[in-house]
């Protein structure tokens, strides 16, 4: 890819990310539990992907395992992060079976929220800082 159509990759995913940060953050204040940690898998997948775009100089892989696109970044990350990765991994539920979700809306409450809510919001500050994507624009992603 040339430099033009990565910058312009690049930027989508994070500026999306940033987004549904702010969608995420809404959705907690709205006591939307569930929806809160699906919004923070999303957040920090688009982040990832933003990442991807940038360093490898690819589009992103259309996956949505962290654990997978974190392996195609230069992070590195402690194992207490990449454990996280993959209990944020388990918010992503759109399409999973009736149970499942069923069972994920009741252990959502408002603290165990507040927990991985909070882990998350540092985890994307955290990659934000600690990579090439602090040199991105903080305009909106329509821009």
């Amino acid at each position: 890819m040339n430099r033009k159509i990565i910058a312009k990759q690049a930027k989508y995913w994070y500026l999306s990310a940033r987004h549904d940060y702010n969608t995420m953050l809404s959705l907690f204040k709205s006591n939307c539990y569930s929806d809160t940690l699906f919004y923070g898998h999303i957040v920090i997948e688009k982040t990832l992907k933003s990442l991807i775009v940038i360093e490898k100089g690819i589009s992103a892989p259309m996956v949505h395992d962290l654990l997978i696109l974190v392996k195609n970044t230069n992070l590195s990350l402690t194992q207490n992060e990449l454990y996280l990765l993959e209990k944020i991994n388990q918010f992503n539920i759109r399409a999973r079976y009736p149970d499942y979700k069923l069972n994920f809306y009741k252990i959502c409450d408002r603290p165990y929220t507040i927990n991985y809510l909070n882990k998350i919001i540092e985890l994307y500050k955290n990659i934000c800082l600690n990579s090439k994507l602090k040199k991105l624009p903080e305009t909106s992603p329509n821009s």
